[in-house]
């Protein structure tokens, strides 16, 4: 029955500002990041049944099914048994934690078909708990520590991906330092000028790394403050990068124009927090 379907929203995690400031003893990095949401993602929809799950949308075919899929291993560690279906709407690999959204949103989902969300979700990756929250937050320790922050501004962005992957372990490899200076203290950033204002003042520790491996996120950056981008920086790894713009007709204009470079680019805007489930 269609009424049986549950459905959850699984929001581009877009790490508006990420610094890197320690790393513990088994490798793992320390950070501190504000991270917002997009109102743009993939979804998730699960119905009762046994544990299943199937991939459409446009980006199905870069994403693996099998047992190490984050959708099934979120289900399992919650002990969920449901037919899971991705519909994969966000570059995979990019920077803006598509899988950890998509693992989250189902915890979600299946903690409202009865089964209580797992402890210590982190497990599953460490941008599960802050996915979980789907809301801006200040994000520290390896992810575990979270923050929860006043809405952001709902300006319009532009999310862009050159088409290339950028595997994670090799952008923390090309750090040139790991204890750098923390985020400074975040106030209410109620407008675009304080939330621009204010990000200007950080960084992504991650970015030149990023660009060592893949320079075209230079040129991606430049055509987004080309556009008329009031910000632009990368996403956590990369290579997707995010842009904030003054109005939706002017982010959708630059998104048009940045397709013509064969990139992926969609217009969207900073997301509220969703709604409890």
């Amino acid at each position: 029955m269609r009424d049986q379907i549950v459905a959850e929203a699984a929001p581009a995690k877009l790490n508006l500002a990420l610094h890197v400031t320690g790393r513990r003893a088994d490798g793992y990095h320390l950070l501190d990041s504000l991270v917002g949401f997009a109102a743009f993602g993939d979804r998730v929809e699960l119905s009762p049944g046994p544990l299943s799950l199937a991939i459409a949308g446009p980006f199905a075919a870069g994403l693996e099914d099998g047992e190490d899929n984050l959708c099934l291993r979120a289900a399992r560690l919650a002990g969920g048994r449901a037919a899971i279906t991705l519909d994969k709407r966000l570059p995979v690999a990019s920077g803006v934690g598509g899988g950890s959204a998509d693992a989250a949103a189902v915890l979600r989902g299946l903690a409202r078909m009865g089964h209580p969300l797992p402890p210590a979700p982190e497990r599953l990756g460490a941008d599960v708990p802050v996915c979980l929250l789907s809301a801006p937050a200040r994000m520290q320790g390896v992810g575990e520590v979270l923050t929860p922050l006043p809405a952001l501004p709902r300006l319009p962005v532009v999310l862009v991906n050159p088409g290339i992957a950028l595997p994670t372990p090799q952008v923390f490899a090309g750090l040139a330092a790991t204890d750098n200076a923390p985020l400074p203290p975040i106030p209410r950033l109620a407008d675009r000028a304080a939330l621009i204002g204010w990000l200007a003042a950080t960084r992504n520790d991650l970015e030149q790394p990023a660009l060592a491996l893949r320079p075209v996120i230079g040129e991606v950056l430049a055509a987004l403050r080309g556009q008329g981008a009031g910000f632009a920086r990368m996403s956590g790894s990369g290579a997707t990068c995010l842009g904030l713009f003054d109005r939706a007709a002017r982010a959708a204009t630059a998104a048009n124009a940045l397709k013509q470079h064969g990139w992926w680019a969609v217009a969207t805007e900073l997301a509220p927090p969703l709604p409890p489930g």
